[in-house]
């Protein structure tokens, strides 16, 4: 092998390390409540992307420090709340939901993540829908 590959493939594999794919992504949440007469297509961001990650099947023979299970999630973010269409006057007409600012790799945290992937997600509207751009 040439010095020039070695150093090259060595350089991709630090850089690969620390460069993952892991960004703010556009994401349309549907939203509704049994009182209102609308559904709410929110469009928003999310973290999503790809993750540097050790497979853990190997624990018992690898160090602590050799293990990671990272996963995408947000560095910083902002809440901001929408008013869902037609609601009746004793419903609370408004939803909150978070906004990805930035993101990272890290540990899942369950205060404000999602950290389990489900197989089939419904994310649509049974109700005529409004749609609310942020």
């Amino acid at each position: 092998m040439s010095p020039f590959f070695v150093m090259s493939l060595l350089f991709g594999l630090m850089f690969g390390q620390t460069a993952s794919l892991c960004a703010p992504s556009e994401y349309t949440i549907h939203v509704e409540k049994r009182e209102c007469a609308y559904c709410l297509a929110i469009n928003t961001t999310i973290c999503a992307g790809f993750c540097m990650t050790r497979d853990s099947n190997g624990k018992k023979l690898l160090l602590k420090s050799a293990l990671s299970q990272n996963v995408c999630t947000y560095k910083e973010m902002l809440y901001q709340t929408a008013l869902i269409p037609g609601c009746p006057h004793h419903t609370i007409p408004y939803y909150s939901y978070p906004v990805a600012v930035s993101c990272k790799c890290g540990k899942c945290n369950t205060d404000y993540s999602d950290c389990v992937h489900e197989k089939v997600r419904t994310n649509y509207c049974t109700k005529p829908q409004k749609l609310c751009n942020m």
